[in-house]
């Protein structure tokens, strides 16, 4: 591995190999999300405690301080919206040179396997991917599955993360689900954790990030059970100290509940 391409992971995956990736490119086809309404705004508490910002190019420009020292990953597909027939349809939105004007430290890009855009995301993978070896950009590939949420189990998230392994992605993006193992045991690179079922508590949340990380996820790439939350930033320290600090759900909801009073 060259050492451009070393050094950017570093800066995104910290020396105990874990990190904590911050997603707020839901905008993109979701429009102005509820709490994204002004990304900087919401971002702005939430940066001294990411290892890395997900986020489109249009938001980079407009909404992210340009002397943040918090590594970028810039996503790069997109052309398709909530309000469409479905998500899969997209295309690659950003050239290398403007990656490279953007000073991103990776990129990220979706990829809808078993559905009929299979081959055209996959393409977009294996065409960025090409792209951005040759100046040391690491593409992290997000294994979505648009509305079809029912896919969400092990087998079809272990498929699909070894695709994109196999594709050249550096890391993947997918989804917690049941037997997480099966997934990360059968994918050649880091995964990070996109997201799990829907939580109705802090707990929850913190127990299926535990449990994904003691079953091989180097960190997690979460956005809404951060920003959504009631109290953002108690959220965003009690979900590193399972990723970087080892501790375990219980522990965290503690700390959760003392950073609370404590604001």
């Amino acid at each position: 591995m060259e050492w451009g391409m070393k050094n950017r992971l570093s800066r995104m995956i910290k020396k105990d190999g874990r990190c904590f990736f911050l997603p707020i490119d839901h905008g993109y086809f979701q429009g102005p999300t509820s709490c994204l309404e002004k990304p900087g705004e919401t971002i702005a508490p939430l940066l001294p405690y990411s290892d890395a910002l997900f986020v489109t190019r249009g938001v980079l420009r407009s909404c992210v301080p340009p002397d943040t020292t918090v590594p970028i990953i810039l996503r790069v597909s997109g052309c398709t919206s909530v309000v469409g027939p479905g998500l899969e349809n997209e295309a690659l939105t950003t050239s290398i040179e403007e990656i490279l004007r953007l000073n991103a430290s990776a990129v990220g890009v979706s990829v809808f396997v078993g559905t009929q855009f299979e081959h055209q995301t996959l393409r977009n993978l294996a065409e960025l991917v090409n792209s951005c070896e040759e100046y040391g950009i690491p593409v992290m590939a997000v294994t979505a599955v648009g509305k079809e949420l029912e896919k969400r189990d092990s087998r079809y998230l272990a498929l699909a993360s070894r695709i994109c392994a196999e594709l050249g992605a550096r890391v993947v993006k997918t989804y917690w689900c049941k037997d997480f193992e099966k997934i990360t045991a059968g994918c050649p690179v880091p995964v990070v954790i996109a997201g799990g079922p829907a939580c109705d508590t802090e707990l929850e949340v913190f127990e299926f990030v535990h449990d994904g990380i003691q079953k091989g996820a180097i960190g997690v790439n979460l956005g809404r059970n951060v920003w959504k939350n009631a109290h953002p930033v108690p959220m965003i320290r009690a979900l590193n100290a399972i990723i970087h600090g080892g501790a375990g759900p219980k522990e965290a909801l503690e700390l959760f509940e003392e950073l609370k009073k404590a604001k």
